[in-house]
């Protein structure tokens, strides 16, 4: 009988593409190539286009060759490519599927919201230990192009880590940059329209996520680590100090302004945030904010509760992604 397996899993979502290398058992996931980043801003433009930029494609086909080359070092016994939310939007999605394929030799799975937001929420929970945070447990992935909402159970009628609802929202970092955010740095008026665009795209998500109900947020993704990081005070990004970390939410808050309000320029002074984030994390910073709020604001009319902190993770899609495939793979070894 097989006891365990070998996989690799790959994200490419529309600021940046990761590659994971981990043994999969009856006890979780054991690394073997911990989370390789790279930011190829695959979503250049997608929003408005509706289509992949020639250098957009360029800059992800480089990356998956030089994931083929980590992956050649190694054997593995399965590799799923998986692609969100800007592939889910391009109309020429196939010449980036066909590019890839011939690269790592398999095909993109380009998934929808709802099982990214279901692979997000294992990944993110996948780590929380038993009694450590309160549940139903909030898991917020912003990225990119799309934010997913994802609330488990109470732990009494439902266990904590089964999904209950969940919601893909198309807002995110890239996507409220490129809409709203064309002033360096962005006149009031923008912040405002882009306010108001997120705000309309988090009420929608509440009417099929219970939102009110969480006891405990979960942030996942390069936004909510990198601001978090600025909220401790970090001069370079230690994710030994951001990963499982609470933070107050007023905290978040103040931060989250004060680099919305930034030129990039200022922006480039803090070696905490990744040059492919520069532009784009005060568009992921309002997106934040304001799902932030909106949940303390519905946890208060829900119960009474006070939700001011949240929980910042970097488990999250990829981490998914690598667990459910092993798991998937080792049942049918059995």
């Amino acid at each position: 009988m097989v006891d365990s397996v070998t996989v690799a899993g790959i994200d490419c979502g529309t600021n940046s593409i990761r590659l994971k290398i981990s043994r999969v058992d009856a006890d979780g996931m054991h690394d073997i190539v911990p989370r390789i980043l790279r930011v190829v801003r695959l979503g250049q433009d997608v929003d408005k286009t509706h289509r992949f930029a020639d250098d957009a494609l360029d800059r992800a086909y480089a990356a998956a060759a030089e994931f083929a080359g980590v992956l050649s070092r190694h054997h593995v016994d399965g590799l799923r490519f998986v692609a969100t939310s800007a592939t889910r939007d391009a109309q020429n999605r196939d010449t980036f599927e066909d590019g890839i394929e011939s690269i790592l030799g398999v095909r993109p799975e380009v998934i929808p919201g709802t099982e990214e937001a279901d692979l997000s929420f294992l990944g993110a929970t996948s780590v929380v230990s038993r009694g450590e945070l309160q549940p139903p447990y909030l898991v917020v992935d912003l990225g990119g192009g799309s934010t997913e909402l994802v609330l488990g159970g109470d732990g009494v009628t439902a266990p904590a880590t089964q999904v209950q609802a969940a919601f893909s929202m198309n807002i995110g970092s890239v996507r409220m940059t490129e809409r709203h955010l064309r002033h360096d740095p962005p006149t009031e008026e923008e912040i405002a329209e882009a306010i108001a665009d997120v705000d309309e795209h988090i009420d929608e998500a509440f009417r099929t996520v219970p939102a009110g109900k969480a006891r405990t947020i979960i942030g996942v993704s390069g936004t909510v680590t990198t601001m978090s990081a600025l909220v401790l005070g970090l001069k370079e990004y230690d994710h030994r100090r951001v990963d499982g970390a609470r933070f107050a939410m007023k905290d978040a808050y103040e931060i989250d302004d004060r680099f919305l309000r930034m030129t990039r320029d200022e922006r480039r002074q803090y070696k905490t945030i990744h040059p492919g984030r520069i532009d784009v994390v005060g568009g992921g910073a309002i997106v934040w904010s304001r799902v932030l709020a909106k949940v303390s604001q519905a946890a208060a009319e829900d119960h009474g509760g006070v939700l001011d902190s949240y929980v910042a993770s970097e488990h999250g899609l990829l981490d998914g992604i690598v667990l459910d495939y092993g798991r998937r793979l080792l049942a049918a070894r059995r």
